[in-house]
């Protein structure tokens, strides 16, 4: 599934009290989908990291105690587990990087997800149990997942990254125009991570999104092969630097907005995908006018793709008369 389908998933799963797993590769976004989930849910969010934790941090902390004037051992929760069993508003406890949990860990974790109880302690029922993993050839540490603890999740979900999604979540969060009508240029870029023992980096969604941090912070030029080498590999550095400089040559794009009837076109892909992007992020309700005398000049493609990310940077301009018109002309194409 992707980013969109998978997130009212999360929202009728922590509402219900459903266990899901959310599994695929490093850096395409699980946990924010369950951050992004969870705030919706106006739920409180509780963080676990197997990897580093023991079984006792599942089963609570044994002890001796007295009842009814005998001596007994029980295991009390502590800290994170205190939590669920306390929790008086929607929680959702989240497993992060549940696969590379060594067996006796996940074993702990079975009687949580599907008991809910700590020994004699019960679960709140407010609580929601979430978790998410990398695979095992994504040489991220693990070693599966005990058939037991699988069967405890109601569904366990595969996250696929996709560029709409992307490029949508890439707008609201501001991320560089510039970088944002590259990935539209080279899609196969946002999804391009390689596994390896190097001390490498491939391109995945959370490496482009390093590298929006390091163009925002406006490095100098003669660093950025460098450091986007660093980020996300030499060939993503090198595609995206030559980019950047078609991106940087072309017209100022409020120029090209006062003049939409004569401004050049671009005829190449590369500065098409860098102009459209330029605009879309420029366009609003008062120039939507002037976007779409621009757009009726490109080729069709290029037209759609500037008015559908004109709109989802900033959604009011899907009521403007032009964008209904040319919505109108191009009813063909889903926006």
């Amino acid at each position: 599934m992707k980013p969109s389908e998978i997130a009212p998933l999360l929202d009728v799963a922590i509402r219900e009290k459903l266990n899901v797993l959310i599994k695929g590769k490093p850096g395409i976004g699980k946990t924010d989908l369950v951050n992004q989930a969870t705030n919706k849910a106006n739920a409180d969010l509780i963080v676990s990291h197997p990897v580093v934790s023991d079984p006792v941090d599942y089963k609570g902390m044994p002890c001796i105690t007295e009842v009814n004037g005998e001596k007994r051992a029980v295991f009390l929760p502590f800290g994170d587990l205190e939590a669920l069993v306390k929790a008086e508003k929607p929680t959702v406890f989240f497993m992060d990087d549940l696969g590379q949990a060594p067996p006796a860990v996940q074993a702990a974790a079975m009687q949580l997800l599907l008991a809910r109880r700590i020994n004699e302690h019960k679960v709140s029922d407010h609580v929601c149990f979430l978790a998410a993993t990398n695979n095992k050839e994504d040489k991220a540490g693990v070693a599966g997942i005990l058939e037991p603890v699988k069967s405890r999740f109601a569904a366990i979900i595969k996250l696929e990254v996709d560029l709409e999604d992307w490029v949508g979540w890439a707008l609201v969060n501001k991320l560089p125009t510039e970088l944002i009508a590259f990935i539209r240029f080279r899609p196969g870029l946002l999804d391009d991570f390689k596994p390896t023992h190097d001390l490498t980096n491939s391109s995945c969604p959370r490496t482009v999104e390093n590298i929006s941090k390091w163009m925002h912070a406006k490095i100098p030029k003669h660093q950025e092969f460098e450091v986007f080498s660093g980020a996300a590999g030499e060939g993503f550095a090198a595609e995206l630097i030559s980019f950047l400089d078609i991106f940087r040559s072309l017209p100022n794009p409020d120029t090209v907005l006062m003049s939409p009837d004569t401004a050049e076109v671009p005829t190449d892909p590369a500065p098409l995908y860098a102009i459209c992007g330029a605009i879309s992020a420029r366009a609003s309700e008062q120039n939507m006018e002037r976007v779409v005398r621009y757009a009726n000049r490109m080729p069709d493609e290029f037209s759609v793709l500037m008015i559908r990310d004109s709109v989802k940077n900033d959604a009011k301009v899907a009521d403007t008369r032009h964008f209904i018109e040319w919505a109108s002309a191009h009813k063909d194409v889903l926006i």
